[in-house]
Protein backbone atom coordinates (compact mmCIF):
# COMPACT_ATOMS: atom_id res chain seq x y z
CA UNK A 1 0.00 0.00 0.00
CA UNK A 2 1.17 3.46 -0.66
CA UNK A 3 2.16 5.82 1.63
CA UNK A 4 1.21 8.76 1.70
CA UNK A 5 3.69 12.11 2.11
CA UNK A 6 2.53 14.29 5.32
CA UNK A 7 5.68 16.55 4.11
CA UNK A 8 4.34 19.79 4.27
CA UNK A 9 3.00 21.19 0.86
CA UNK A 10 -0.61 21.99 -1.14
CA UNK A 11 -3.16 19.42 0.95
CA UNK A 12 -6.24 17.65 -1.22
CA UNK A 13 -9.28 15.43 -0.29
CA UNK A 14 -9.64 13.02 -2.92
CA UNK A 15 -12.77 10.96 -3.70
CA UNK A 16 -12.01 8.14 -6.30
CA UNK A 17 -14.84 5.63 -5.37
CA UNK A 18 -17.81 6.91 -6.88
CA UNK A 19 -17.47 10.34 -8.75
CA UNK A 20 -14.19 11.92 -8.96
CA UNK A 21 -14.31 14.63 -6.49
CA UNK A 22 -11.56 16.94 -5.17
CA UNK A 23 -11.37 19.08 -2.84
CA UNK A 24 -9.02 21.56 -0.92
CA UNK A 25 -7.98 20.90 3.03
CA UNK A 26 -10.62 23.91 3.71
CA UNK A 27 -13.11 22.44 1.42
CA UNK A 28 -12.81 24.54 -1.21
CA UNK A 29 -13.86 21.89 -4.17
CA UNK A 30 -11.93 21.59 -7.09
CA UNK A 31 -13.75 21.31 -10.51
CA UNK A 32 -12.25 18.95 -12.70
CA UNK A 33 -14.19 19.57 -16.24
CA UNK A 34 -14.39 16.62 -18.45
CA UNK A 35 -13.91 12.69 -18.42
CA UNK A 36 -10.31 12.93 -19.45
CA UNK A 37 -8.98 15.51 -16.88
CA UNK A 38 -10.47 13.74 -14.05
CA UNK A 39 -9.20 10.72 -15.75
CA UNK A 40 -5.62 12.00 -15.93
CA UNK A 41 -5.81 13.15 -12.25
CA UNK A 42 -6.88 10.39 -11.12
CA UNK A 43 -3.81 7.92 -12.81
CA UNK A 44 -1.40 10.68 -11.10
CA UNK A 45 -2.85 10.35 -7.32
CA UNK A 46 -3.11 6.39 -8.22
CA UNK A 47 0.64 5.97 -9.60
CA UNK A 48 2.13 8.90 -6.76
CA UNK A 49 5.14 8.75 -9.52
CA UNK A 50 6.06 10.54 -12.33
CA UNK A 51 5.03 8.49 -15.64
CA UNK A 52 6.21 9.61 -19.08
CA UNK A 53 3.81 11.13 -21.44
CA UNK A 54 3.58 8.50 -23.68
CA UNK A 55 2.52 5.80 -21.26
CA UNK A 56 -0.37 8.50 -19.60
CA UNK A 57 -1.32 8.90 -23.08
CA UNK A 58 -1.31 5.53 -23.86
CA UNK A 59 -3.35 4.45 -20.87
CA UNK A 60 -5.86 7.51 -21.42
CA UNK A 61 -6.46 6.54 -25.29
CA UNK A 62 -5.18 3.24 -26.03
CA UNK A 63 -6.62 3.32 -29.53
CA UNK A 64 -5.66 6.82 -30.98
CA UNK A 65 -2.76 7.18 -33.52
CA UNK A 66 -1.43 10.33 -33.16
CA UNK A 67 -4.00 13.08 -31.61
CA UNK A 68 -3.28 11.78 -28.10
CA UNK A 69 -0.41 14.38 -27.27
CA UNK A 70 -2.67 16.74 -27.68
CA UNK A 71 -5.49 15.40 -26.69
CA UNK A 72 -3.02 15.09 -22.77
CA UNK A 73 -2.47 18.85 -23.03
CA UNK A 74 -5.63 19.36 -23.30
CA UNK A 75 -6.51 17.16 -19.75
CA UNK A 76 -3.61 18.56 -18.19
CA UNK A 77 -4.85 22.40 -19.15
CA UNK A 78 -7.86 21.59 -17.45
CA UNK A 79 -6.32 20.07 -14.35
CA UNK A 80 -3.45 23.21 -14.25
CA UNK A 81 -7.10 25.55 -14.65
CA UNK A 82 -9.50 23.65 -12.12
CA UNK A 83 -6.64 24.33 -9.45
CA UNK A 84 -6.24 27.88 -9.98
CA UNK A 85 -10.06 28.46 -10.26
CA UNK A 86 -10.26 27.04 -6.41
CA UNK A 87 -7.12 29.31 -5.65
CA UNK A 88 -4.57 26.81 -5.56
CA UNK A 89 -1.07 26.86 -7.26
CA UNK A 90 -0.71 24.15 -9.98
CA UNK A 91 2.90 23.93 -9.51
CA UNK A 92 2.57 23.01 -6.13
CA UNK A 93 0.73 19.82 -6.86
CA UNK A 94 1.52 18.83 -10.08
CA UNK A 95 5.54 18.20 -11.23
CA UNK A 96 5.37 18.82 -14.77
CA UNK A 97 8.32 18.16 -17.02
CA UNK A 98 9.06 17.92 -20.56
CA UNK A 99 8.48 13.95 -20.86
CA UNK A 100 6.77 13.41 -17.45
CA UNK A 101 3.87 14.39 -15.40
CA UNK A 102 3.65 13.71 -11.35
CA UNK A 103 2.71 14.55 -8.22
CA UNK A 104 5.07 17.07 -6.24
CA UNK A 105 6.66 14.75 -3.15
CA UNK A 106 5.34 17.16 -1.20
CA UNK A 107 1.84 17.28 -1.90
CA UNK A 108 -0.23 16.14 1.07
CA UNK A 109 -3.19 13.44 -0.86
CA UNK A 110 -5.73 12.19 1.50
CA UNK A 111 -7.12 9.18 -0.52
CA UNK A 112 -10.50 7.50 0.56
CA UNK A 113 -8.80 4.44 -1.59
CA UNK A 114 -6.47 4.58 1.23
CA UNK A 115 -8.57 4.86 3.85
CA UNK A 116 -10.85 1.86 2.70
CA UNK A 117 -7.87 -0.27 1.97
CA UNK A 118 -5.89 0.44 5.42
CA UNK A 119 -9.74 -0.14 7.63
CA UNK A 120 -10.38 -3.38 5.80
CA UNK A 121 -6.70 -4.49 6.67
CA UNK A 122 -6.86 -2.76 10.04
CA UNK A 123 -8.45 -5.10 13.01
CA UNK A 124 -9.30 -2.94 15.23
CA UNK A 125 -11.35 -1.25 11.93
CA UNK A 126 -15.05 -2.44 11.56
CA UNK A 127 -16.12 -3.88 8.69
CA UNK A 128 -19.31 -1.48 9.06
CA UNK A 129 -16.90 1.61 8.76
CA UNK A 130 -15.16 0.10 5.77
CA UNK A 131 -18.45 -0.61 4.16
CA UNK A 132 -19.68 2.87 4.46
CA UNK A 133 -16.33 4.12 3.18
CA UNK A 134 -16.93 2.51 -0.19
CA UNK A 135 -18.85 4.89 -2.17
CA UNK A 136 -19.19 3.38 -5.22
CA UNK A 137 -16.88 1.21 -7.38
CA UNK A 138 -13.15 3.48 -8.38
CA UNK A 139 -13.52 6.14 -10.73
CA UNK A 140 -17.47 5.45 -11.28
CA UNK A 141 -18.41 6.94 -14.90
CA UNK A 142 -15.19 6.91 -16.30
CA UNK A 143 -14.66 4.36 -18.79
CA UNK A 144 -11.09 4.20 -19.04
CA UNK A 145 -9.51 0.75 -19.34
CA UNK A 146 -6.57 1.58 -17.43
CA UNK A 147 -9.07 1.86 -14.57
CA UNK A 148 -10.18 -1.64 -14.87
CA UNK A 149 -7.41 -3.76 -12.70
CA UNK A 150 -7.63 -1.49 -9.73
CA UNK A 151 -11.08 -1.25 -9.81
CA UNK A 152 -11.75 -5.02 -10.08
CA UNK A 153 -9.24 -5.63 -6.82
CA UNK A 154 -10.94 -2.77 -4.54
CA UNK A 155 -14.63 -3.95 -5.72
CA UNK A 156 -12.94 -7.54 -4.58
CA UNK A 157 -12.06 -6.43 -1.10
CA UNK A 158 -15.43 -4.55 -0.59
CA UNK A 159 -17.75 -7.40 -1.65
CA UNK A 160 -15.85 -9.32 0.94
CA UNK A 161 -16.52 -6.97 3.84
CA UNK A 162 -20.13 -6.62 2.88
CA UNK A 163 -19.90 -10.56 3.00
CA UNK A 164 -18.68 -10.28 6.55
CA UNK A 165 -21.06 -7.28 7.83
CA UNK A 166 -24.13 -9.77 6.44
CA UNK A 167 -22.54 -12.31 8.42
CA UNK A 168 -21.76 -10.23 11.73
CA UNK A 169 -25.88 -8.54 11.19
CA UNK A 170 -27.12 -12.28 11.35
CA UNK A 171 -25.75 -13.08 14.42
CA UNK A 172 -26.56 -9.80 15.91
CA UNK A 173 -30.00 -10.91 14.82
CA UNK A 174 -30.46 -7.76 12.82
CA UNK A 175 -32.03 -9.85 10.07
CA UNK A 176 -33.28 -6.72 7.86
CA UNK A 177 -29.40 -5.50 7.89
CA UNK A 178 -28.57 -8.94 6.87
CA UNK A 179 -30.83 -9.29 3.70
CA UNK A 180 -29.57 -5.74 2.72
CA UNK A 181 -26.24 -6.60 2.82
CA UNK A 182 -26.76 -10.10 0.78
CA UNK A 183 -28.75 -8.81 -1.48
CA UNK A 184 -26.12 -5.80 -2.16
CA UNK A 185 -24.04 -8.58 -2.82
CA UNK A 186 -26.00 -10.91 -5.23
CA UNK A 187 -26.75 -7.25 -7.58
CA UNK A 188 -22.97 -6.98 -7.82
CA UNK A 189 -21.92 -10.82 -7.84
CA UNK A 190 -24.86 -13.47 -8.23
CA UNK A 191 -21.89 -16.17 -8.02
CA UNK A 192 -21.38 -14.65 -4.35
CA UNK A 193 -22.52 -18.46 -3.12
CA UNK A 194 -22.12 -17.21 0.30
CA UNK A 195 -24.88 -14.47 0.08
CA UNK A 196 -27.27 -16.92 -1.30
CA UNK A 197 -26.57 -19.05 1.81
CA UNK A 198 -26.87 -15.93 3.72
CA UNK A 199 -30.48 -15.18 2.31
CA UNK A 200 -31.42 -19.08 2.77
CA UNK A 201 -30.31 -18.77 6.87
CA UNK A 202 -32.62 -15.49 6.74
CA UNK A 203 -35.49 -17.50 5.15
CA UNK A 204 -35.48 -20.27 7.40
CA UNK A 205 -35.02 -18.28 10.67
CA UNK A 206 -38.08 -16.13 9.31
CA UNK A 207 -39.97 -17.17 5.90
CA UNK A 208 -41.82 -19.83 4.75
CA UNK A 209 -40.41 -23.66 3.50
CA UNK A 210 -40.74 -22.24 -0.41
CA UNK A 211 -38.80 -19.16 0.47
CA UNK A 212 -35.70 -21.41 1.53
CA UNK A 213 -36.45 -23.66 -1.48
CA UNK A 214 -36.45 -21.17 -3.72
CA UNK A 215 -33.40 -19.30 -3.15
CA UNK A 216 -31.90 -22.69 -2.85
CA UNK A 217 -33.00 -23.64 -6.92
CA UNK A 218 -31.60 -20.43 -7.56
CA UNK A 219 -27.92 -20.92 -6.05
CA UNK A 220 -28.03 -24.48 -7.84
CA UNK A 221 -28.99 -22.70 -11.10
CA UNK A 222 -26.73 -20.14 -11.40
CA UNK A 223 -23.75 -22.51 -10.06
CA UNK A 224 -24.80 -24.97 -12.76
CA UNK A 225 -25.02 -22.56 -15.40
CA UNK A 226 -21.77 -20.32 -14.83
CA UNK A 227 -19.68 -22.92 -13.12
CA UNK A 228 -20.99 -26.46 -13.71
CA UNK A 229 -20.27 -27.28 -10.03
CA UNK A 230 -22.71 -28.12 -7.06
CA UNK A 231 -23.48 -25.85 -3.75
CA UNK A 232 -20.48 -26.09 -1.18
CA UNK A 233 -20.69 -28.50 1.18
CA UNK A 234 -21.74 -25.85 3.95
CA UNK A 235 -23.96 -24.35 1.95
CA UNK A 236 -25.77 -27.68 2.06
CA UNK A 237 -25.67 -27.88 5.76
CA UNK A 238 -26.95 -24.29 5.72
CA UNK A 239 -29.86 -25.26 3.85
CA UNK A 240 -30.91 -28.44 5.70
CA UNK A 241 -31.12 -26.35 8.76
CA UNK A 242 -33.25 -23.97 7.36
CA UNK A 243 -35.43 -26.40 6.20
CA UNK A 244 -35.72 -28.29 10.06
CA UNK A 245 -36.43 -24.41 11.24
CA UNK A 246 -39.23 -23.73 9.26
CA UNK A 247 -40.34 -27.46 9.96
CA UNK A 248 -40.32 -26.49 13.71
CA UNK A 249 -42.16 -23.45 13.44
CA UNK A 250 -44.69 -24.94 11.08
CA UNK A 251 -45.11 -28.02 14.23
CA UNK A 252 -44.66 -25.32 16.89
CA UNK A 253 -47.91 -23.39 15.25
CA UNK A 254 -49.64 -25.82 14.75
CA UNK A 255 -49.50 -27.43 18.35
CA UNK A 256 -50.24 -23.85 19.28
CA UNK A 257 -53.78 -24.08 17.16
CA UNK A 258 -54.03 -27.30 19.12
CA UNK A 259 -54.11 -26.19 22.19
CA UNK A 260 -56.47 -22.99 21.83
CA UNK A 261 -59.23 -25.60 20.02
CA UNK A 262 -59.62 -28.47 22.88
CA UNK A 263 -62.88 -29.22 23.25
CA UNK A 264 -64.85 -28.06 26.35
CA UNK A 265 -66.66 -30.49 28.40
CA UNK A 266 -70.12 -29.27 29.02
CA UNK A 267 -72.25 -30.37 31.90
CA UNK A 268 -75.90 -30.30 31.38
CA UNK A 269 -77.58 -30.71 35.16
CA UNK A 270 -80.71 -33.17 34.36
Amino acid sequence: MRTISRCPGAALDVHLLGRVEVSADDGTPVRLSGRHAQALFALLVLSRRPRSRDALAADLWPDADGASSAALRQALWLVRNAFNGAGLDPDAILEIEADTIGLQPEARIELDTDRFEECVLNADCATETAVELYRGDLAEGLGHDCFAAERERLSDLFEDALSDVGEQRLRRDDLTGARRAAEELLARDPLREEAHALLIAIHGLTGSRSQVVRQYRRLRAVLDRELAVEPLPESEATYRLALVRTLDRSRARAAALGQGSKPTLVVINA
